[in-house]
């Protein structure tokens, strides 16, 4: 009898032992990860943290690597980095930005892409018949803040201003986007916009000197080579007097004044959260919607804004220049 109920016992805990596994084998696999960066920068550099921080605490740390490669800015090196990606083969590429979203959608059909930090996905895959899901293996977060928003603060601060004009990177067809579509915005408030596009960084300089010598205020897209240049761009325009108003935070602690600003960590933890899905649920990519960041805020930099004795209203938040 005492053998028996011992025999009984073995069998149980072997079936426990086995329930246990069943019920761990999801967190059991480790998921490898391939993330390309198109440039590095305060925004995107936050995007690809909130990605690893959600996917991290999601899975558990040892359940999830992570193989983060930055561009440096060059297209070509972002389709190289998601080749690599491909042959060997990662559960899922993360792309930081329009050119390394386009470089993983090309390198792949069938790896899950999903996109962080793009403005515009329709725009960046070249979808005409846009309904907010790609139907393809890419998805991912959006760091668009509203333009009519934007335009509206521009319109808030500036009301006397005639000439607005839009600085941003021809190459970056995202960048292009926002310039159209924040042009239609603004000439509703009256003012004379002109779009000044420099093709790389080597021309920023003489671009910026042009837009500043023929506007009374700038604005500066969400734009990768504008970001990067932000120094070049403030080393410019504030000894003219030219105030920027910036589409994300980070250009605007550069070069600009004020921003409606979103959070690129947050939409870079959303994107995780989607990456979770996708690897655990079986969520199918090409139904998830493009996702948006949950809030903005009013921001401006305190210091540049004294310097051009601007008048700031009061739901302003502080920021500091770089």
């Amino acid at each position: 009898m005492k053998k028996t109920k011992r025999i009984l016992a073995a069998l149980l805990a072997v079936l426990m032992l086995a329930v246990c596994f069943a019920g761990c084998g999801q967190t059991s696999k480790v998921y490898n990860i391939g993330v390309c960066q198109l440039v590095q920068h305060e925004a995107l550099d936050a995007a690809t943290q909130g990605f690893q921080d959600a996917l991290t605490k999601l899975l558990g740390k040892d359940n999830v690597k992570f193989d983060v490669q930055n561009a440096q800015g060059d297209s070509p090196t972002c389709a190289t980095i998601c080749n690599q990606f491909v042959s060997s083969n990662v559960d899922l590429i993360m792309s930081n930005g329009t050119a390394a979203l386009q470089a993983a959608y090309t390198a792949t059909p069938n790896i899950p892409v999903l996109g962080t930090s793009i403005t515009d996905y329709a725009t960046a895959l070249d979808i005409s018949d846009w309904k907010g899901v790609t139907g393809m293996n890419v998805s991912g977060t959006s760091d668009l803040a509203p333009l009519d928003k934007q335009a509206e603060m521009l319109h808030e601060l500036f009301p006397n201003a005639k000439n607005v004009g839009i600085l941003y990177c021809s190459a970056e067809a995202n960048s292009k986007y926002q310039a159209t579509t924040i042009t239609g915005y603004l000439e509703k408030y009256g003012y004379t916009v002109k779009e000044y596009t420099f093709a790389d960084s080597n021309d920023v300089a003489s671009v910026v000197t042009s837009a500043c010598d023929a506007s009374d205020v700038l604005y500066v897209p969400t734009d990768n080579t504008a970001a990067s240049n932000t120094g070049i761009i403030n080393n410019i325009a504030e000894p003219k007097g030219v105030p920027i108003v910036a589409g994300e935070e980070g250009i605007c602690k550069g070069c600009g004044v004020a921003t409606l600003s979103i959070s690129y960590y947050d939409i870079g933890y959303k994107t995780g959260e989607m990456a979770y899905d996708i690897l655990t649920k079986g969520e199918d990519i090409s139904k998830m919607e493009i996702q948006y960041a949950p809030a903005t805020t009013k921001k401006y930099v305190e210091e540049r804004c004294k310097t051009l004795k601007i008048d700031i209203p009061s739901d302003y938040e502080a920021i500091a220049a770089e």
